[in-house]
């Protein structure tokens, strides 16, 4: 499993996305829907690693305040080959680049963690599917309006997912 930090999107932004996975949900089709529990929510992963200790969400909380700026998603993003995550792409404002500069300034010491994270070769996105055969892609994206989403970026929260554990790092502004 994994650890990770996670950028929370308003409650308009969020629900927008949910529409999208219930719209995958609704064809059949794989989709973040079929996790119901509470702590599956549409989010922007800025950091993961196999574990980060609780010195890291001190540093955390201390380095990076209340993260309420403007988000855009933009078209889609595919992952993979034979199955691929489908995603919105997050398009990078200098306050999300920012924000994941901090973060990772605050947190990456002696961890483990993927190269794909690191400033320069981050690709911002929320999920929508995972596990979607190649062969449906297709399907997926015209079933989906694609046009761009807009909202706000609200709360930085930490997951551990060996634990299947959240909390926030910073409070709403």
């Amino acid at each position: 499993m994994v650890q990770s930090v996670e950028l929370l999107l308003d409650p308009h932004l969020d629900g927008a996305v949910r529409a999208e996975w219930q719209t995958l949900w609704d064809a059949g089709m794989p989709s973040l829907r079929r996790i119901t529990a509470e702590s599956n929510r549409p989010h922007i992963t800025l950091f993961v690693a196999r574990s980060i200790p609780t010195e890291v969400d001190e540093a955390l909380t201390y380095a990076v305040s209340a993260p309420s700026f403007p988000i855009r998603l933009g078209g889609h993003l595919i992952f993979g080959s034979k199955h691929v995550t489908l995603a919105r792409s997050v398009l990078p404002s200098r306050s999300l680049l920012t924000l994941h500069r901090r973060v990772w300034d605050a947190a990456s010491h002696g961890l483990d963690v993927p190269p794909h994270i690191e400033p320069g070769r981050w690709t911002p996105h929320v999920s929508l599917s995972r596990r979607l055969p190649s062969a449906d892609l297709g399907s997926a994206v015209s079933i989906l309006d694609g046009a761009e989403l807009s909202g706000h970026g609200t709360v930085l929260r930490r997951w551990d997912g060996d634990a299947k554990r959240e909390w926030n790092l910073t409070l709403p502004p």
